[in-house]
């Protein structure tokens, strides 16, 4: 058991997130045992296993008792988070909230992307997988509403580049899909509530922003601080070999 837990440790170091229906990630997941030794030789090293139930992917994170400790003072590190500009942020935060909220809400209701009628029996389904819920936003709505807010589109091309080499979002022609840390690397309870009510809540009351299926490509073009200033940054991960 020792020897898997070093493994799958050595492989989430290395690839930086693996599927959940990966074979160890499943274990991981669903064997107690393993999962104790597994979290016991993260928090060794300061880290944590970071997964949730509507992601398709696992990664792992700095422990949050040891963050001060390796980025200073919170009101210094915390628009630190991974290299990202005040204006990389909050863009962060507005796909956050354009690509994940409403993906959420898909899986809970268990809707998928393709589902035009209800299921009686819905509601006994397990939650449907991310890539089935998840719809991406045309980059050149999100310019067009965004574009002056978050340094037009010299600056949201720079900070899109940036987020897609991290893993938060993918390109597609013009659609911005859920790269595989997006829904993992935000804390949904706090921000939830604060951008609804709060930072985007405007935006929420105006029709979404056009989208796409995550499955279905199409075409694409696009960083200042309103936005961040209102929502918390998002969770740093500890640097990772190539």
């Amino acid at each position: 058991m020792n020897d898997d837990a070093q493994i799958l440790i050595a492989r989430l170091l290395t690839h930086q997130t693996l599927r959940r229906d990966d074979k160890m990630v499943k274990r991981a997941l669903s064997d107690e045992q393993f999962r104790i030794e597994v979290d016991k030789r993260l928090l060794e090293s300061g880290l944590k296993l970071l997964d949730n139930v509507y992601a398709d992917h696992v990664t792992i994170a700095l422990h949050r008792n040891v963050e001060p400790k390796i980025f200073g003072a919170k009101d210094i590190w915390q628009n630190n988070n991974f290299g990202l500009t005040r204006d990389g942020v909050a863009l962060l935060v507005v796909l956050w909230a354009q690509i994940i909220l409403p993906k959420r809400e898909r899986q809970e209701t268990h809707v998928t992307v393709d589902d035009d009628q209800t299921d009686m029996f819905e509601k006994d389904a397990p939650i449907p997988r991310a890539e089935d819920t998840s719809i991406g936003i045309s980059y050149t709505a999100l310019l067009s509403d965004f574009g002056d807010k978050l340094g037009k589109k010299t600056r949201m091309d720079m900070n899109l580049g940036v987020l897609a080499k991290l893993g938060f979002i993918e390109r597609r022609g013009d659609v911005i899909l859920e790269g595989p840390l997006l829904d993992l690397m935000m804390d949904t309870d706090v921000l939830k509530e604060r951008i609804i009510n709060g930072a985007l809540a405007e935006v929420f009351k105006r029709a979404p922003l056009a989208a796409a299926p995550r499955r279905a490509p199409a075409d694409a073009e696009a960083a200042n601080d309103p936005v961040a200033e209102a929502a918390a940054a998002p969770e740093e991960v500890p640097d990772t070999p190539n």
